[in-house]
C-alpha cells in the first residue's frame, strides 16, 4: 500500500512540475510586409531561454513557462516585436516591420521616406542588403542598382569613389547621417574615404531623389542620401568578422552591442581596419575606422544618444587622366598610374589623401506630450588631412611616349631618388622639387532640433531649426624635401623670405569661415488613401574670408566682412492610393541657394568680390506611379528640374602662363528624365530585380558673362 501511494504521490508531482514548467502551447505563423512567410524568425519568452525559430513556411509552436508570457519576435533588417500572451494560444498572422529607419525619434531628424505615403521617389537599402552585397566595395557602389543613381571608382583610389543622382554631383547631393549633414560647407562635396567603415553599423540607407522629404532650412537639388545607424533597436550580441579580397585587401573588424538592457543604457561598439595595395597601380591604403553609440533611455518622456564615430585613413590616389593610347602602351594597362614612384626602394605616393574627420552628435528625445515631441541634436565636427602632390619644379610628369629622364623605363614609376640626388647636389640652395600637401582642416558645430506636433488625428505640424559654424582651414603643408635643406619660397608677405621645413606652411594660408541659420516647417495630412504636405523654409547663408599669407597681419584687407545671402524654399506633395496594389503621387518645389563661396572671393584673394553673385534658383516637379503585389512591385517616375544662375567658376592658366579665375554668369540647366524599377519575388529566397533610367541633362543656354 505505501508502495503504491508513492507512486501515486510521485506522478502527480511529475504532473505538476510538468504544468508548472509548460503554462502555455502558442502557435502561429510571422509574415512580413508583403503577406510572404518568414523562416528562421527567432522567437524568445522574454526573461528566459526558452526559444525557437520559425520553419520554412514561418509556423512556429513554442511552449511557453509562464502561464502569462510575453514573445519577443526577431529577424535581421526587421524591427523586434514583442506579442504578450496568456496560456496557450492561437496567434495567427503575427506581421513583422522592416527595421529601415532605426528608432522612430531618428526618423525625425533622417526625413524617411513612408512608402505609398510620402510623395517622394525613393529607394532603400537594408541593413541585410548591405551584409550580403556590399563586400569588398567602397560604401556608395550599394547604390548602384538604384534608379538615377550614377555610382563610379572615380580614379581607383581607397574611398575615391562618388555618386551622382539625377545627373547632380555630390556637390548637390545632401548626404545626411542619423540626420546630420556631412557635405562640405564651402563646396558641398562628399569625400566617402572620411566614412570607411560606415557600413558595418549601418541599419539601412535610403535615397531620396529630388526634392526630397529632409527637413533642413534649405534642400539639396539631386536627392538626399540618408544613413541611419543602429542604437538602442539593435539586439544584443556582436560578431567578429574578415573580409579578403583582390590586390592585397584586407579587413579585420568586430561589432558588439549589449541591447537595451534593464538600466536603460544601450550600448553599440564597432572598429575595423582595413589595408590592401590597391587595384590601380601605387594606390596602396589603410584605415582604421571606430564607432560608439551610447543610449540612454532617462524615463518614458527622454532619450539621450550620443554618438561617434570617423575613420582615419590614408591611400595613394590616380589623380591625372591619361589617354586610351597611355592605358594601351603602359605594361599595367588600364593598372596604370603616373602618380607614385620609389624612394629609398619603398612605395612613395606623389599623389594622396590622408584625411581624419570624427564627427559627435548628442541628441536628445522628449515626448512633451501623447501629442507633442521635440527632438533636438548638437553635433561636432573636426577634420584634419588634405591631399598629396608635387611643389617647385615639375619634375614628376609622365612626359611626351611616357618617357621621362625621372621616370624608371617609359611609363615607369616617378624616380624619386634621383630628385633626391639633384637637391642634395643643390646643397645650401635649397631644395627644387618637394612633395607637398594641400590642407583642408575644419571645425564644424551645429544644432538640430525639430518640433512635432499633431494637431489632429489627420493633420500633424513640424517646425524647427537648422544652425551652422563652420571654420574652414586651409593651407599646402611642405611633406617631404626629398634630400634638401629646405624650400625658398616667398608667398607670405609676412615672411618674404622664408626657407620653408618639412611641416611648414607655405604657398597659401586662408579661412574660410561660413554661417548658417534656417528655420523650416512643415504640414502633414493623411487620411484614407490620400497624403500630402507642404513646406516652408527660409536661410541666411554667411561667408567671411580671412587671408594671412597675401595681405600684412596689418592691413585690414586680411579678414573680409560677411557676405550674406538670403535662401528660401516651399515644396509640397501628394500621394493617392487607388487601391491596395496601386498609387500615384506628385511633387513640386521651388527654392533658392547661395551661391558657393568660390563664387564669391574670386582669384583666390579678399579684394576681387563677386558684387554679381546670385542665389540658385531651382524649380522641380515630379510625377510617380508604384504597384504592390505579393510577388511583383514596380516604380515609374517622371522628373523635371530647371537649375538657373547655377554657380560656375573656373581656374585656368593664361597663354602668357599667368593665373587666372573666371566667374561664369546666368548658367542654366535642365535636368529631366524617367525611372523604371521592378522586383519580382519567384519564390521565398529567390527575387528578381530589374531598373532602368534615362536621363536628359542638359545646359540650356550659352554663357552670357564672364
Amino acid at each position: 500500500m505505501k508502495r503504491t501511494t508513492r507512486i501515486l504521490m510521485f506522478a502527480v508531482a511529475f504532473i505538476c512540475s510538468t504544468v508548472a514548467f509548460a503554462q502555455g502551447t502558442v502557435t502561429g505563423t510571422v509574415l512580413d510586409n508583403s503577406n510572404m512567410p518568414m523562416p528562421g524568425v527567432n522567437i524568445v519568452e522574454k526573461g528566459t531561454t526558452n526559444g525557437v525559430s520559425t520553419d520554412f513556411d514561418g509556423n512556429f509552436t513554442i511552449e511557453t513557462k509562464s502561464s502569462d508570457a510575453v514573445l519577443v519576435f526577431s529577424y535581421i533588417g526587421y524591427l523586434t516585436k514583442e506579442v504578450s500572451v496568456s496560456g496557450s494560444a492561437d496567434l495567427g498572422s503575427v506581421m513583422m516591420e522592416p527595421s529601415e529607419f532605426g528608432l522612430q525619434e531618428v526618423q525625425i531628424f533622417a526625413s524617411v521616406v513612408v512608402d505609398r505615403k510620402t510623395p517622394v521617389a525613393a529607394s532603400t537599402v537594408k541593413a541585410a542588403d548591405i551584409e550580403l552585397k556590399l563586400g569588398s566595395q567602397e560604401f556608395p557602389e550599394i547604390l548602384k542598382s538604384t534608379p538615377g543613381v550614377y555610382a563610379t571608382k572615380s580614379g581607383g583610389g581607397f574611398g575615391d569613389g562618388r555618386v551622382n543622382l539625377r545627373g547632380f554631383q555630390s556637390e548637390n547631393v545632401a548626404v545626411m547621417i542619423n540626420g546630420v549633414p556631412v557635405n562640405d560647407m564651402e563646396n558641398g562635396r562628399v569625400y566617402w574615404s572620411n566614412w570607411a567603415g560606415l557600413a558595418d553599423v549601418t541599419s539601412t540607407m535610403q535615397v531620396q531623389r529630388g526634392l526630397g522629404a529632409a527637413r533642413v532650412a534649405v534642400p539639396s537639388i539631386g536627392g538626399t542620401i540618408n544613413v541611419v545607424t543602429k542604437t538602442t533597436d539593435v539586439e544584443e550580441g556582436g560578431n567578429v568578422f574578415t573580409t579578403l579580397g583582390n590586390d592585397g585587401y584586407k579587413k579585420f573588424g568586430a561589432t558588439y552591442s549589449t541591447g537595451l538592457l534593464d538600466s536603460g543604457f544601450a550600448i553599440t561598439v564597432s572598429a575595423a581596419k582595413t589595408d590592401g595595395d590597391g587595384y590601380v597601380d601605387g594606390t596602396e591604403f589603410n584605415a582604421i575606422s571606430y564607432f560608439v553609440n551610447v543610449s540612454k533611455e532617462i524615463n518614458e518622456n527622454h532619450k539621450l544618444s550620443l554618438t561617434a564615430f570617423g575613420a582615419k585613413q590614408r591611400h595613394g590616389q590616380r589623380q591625372n587622366s591619361h589617354t586610351i593610347e597611355t592605358f594601351r602602351n603602359s605594361e599595367s594597362g588600364r593598372k596604370f598610374n603616373s602618380d607614385w614612384g620609389y624612394k629609398n626602394g619603398e612605395v612613395t605616393h606623389v599623389e594622396d589623401n590622408f584625411y581624419h574627420k570624427p564627427q559627435i552628435s548628442l541628441n536628445h528625445y522628449w515626448n512633451i506630450s501623447e501629442k507633442s515631441e521635440l527632438s533636438t541634436a548638437v553635433y561636432a565636427s573636426f577634420g584634419s588631412g588634405g591631399g598629396g602632390g608635387y611643389g617647385g619644379e615639375n619634375k614628376f610628369s609622365l612626359g611626351t611616349d611616357g618617357m621621362s629622364p625621372y621616370r624608371i623605363g617609359n611609363y615607369g614609376p616617378i624616380d624619386l631618388d634621383k630628385i633626391v640626388e639633384e637637391n642634395v647636389a643643390n646643397g645650401a640652395n635649397g631644395s627644387v622639387s618637394i612633395l607637398r600637401a594641400s590642407r583642408n582642416d575644419h571645425q564644424w558645430y551645429g544644432v538640430l532640433s525639430t518640433l512635432k506636433t499633431d494637431l489632429t488625428e489627420n493633420i500633424t505640424l513640424l517646425g524647427g531649426l537648422d544652425l551652422r559654424w563652420y571654420k574652414g582651414i586651409h593651407f599646402t603643408e611642405l611633406t617631404d624635401l626629398l634630400g634638401g635643406q629646405y624650400f625658398a619660397d616667398d608667398s607670405d608677405v609676412n615672411n618674404p623670405d622664408a626657407l620653408v621645413q618639412v611641416g611648414d606652411k607655405y604657398s597659401y594660408y586662408n579661412d574660410g569661415i561660413v554661417n548658417w541659420s534656417g528655420v523650416f516647417a512643415q504640414g502633414e495630412y493623411s487620411k484614407d488613401k490620400l497624403s500630402a504636405f507642404i513646406s516652408l523654409a527660409a536661410s541666411n547663408t554667411s561667408y567671411k574670408r580671412v587671408d594671412y599669407f597675401n595681405y600684412l597681419d596689418s592691413d585690414p584687407l586680411q579678414e573680409t566682412d560677411r557676405y550674406n545671402f538670403f535662401g528660401f524654399s516651399v515644396k509640397g506633395g501628394a500621394n493617392y492610393n487607388l487601391t491596395a496594389n496601386h498609387n500615384v503621387f506628385a511633387n513640386v518645389g521651388y527654392f533658392e541657394k547661395a551661391p558657393g563661396f568660390d563664387a564669391v572671393f574670386q582669384n583666390f584673394d579678399n579684394e576681387h568680390i563677386n558684387e554679381n553673385a546670385e542665389n540658385q534658383k531651382i524649380l522641380s516637379f515630379e510625377i510617380g506611379y508604384g504597384f504592390r503585389s505579393e510577388k511583383f512591385s514596380a516604380n515609374v517616375n517622371l522628373y523635371r528640374t530647371s537649375w538657373n544662375d547655377r554657380t560656375e567658376t573656373v581656374s585656368f592658366t593664361q597663354p602668357d602662363g599667368t593665373p587666372a579665375f573666371a566667374n561664369i554668369l546666368g548658367v542654366n540647366a535642365i535636368h529631366q528624365g524617367i525611372e523604371i524599377d521592378a522586383a519580382y519575388r519567384l519564390f521565398d529566397d529567390l527575387k528578381i530585380t530589374g531598373m532602368a533610367s534615362i536621363g536628359d541633362w542638359r545646359w540650356d543656354n550659352d554663357v552670357t558673362g564672364v
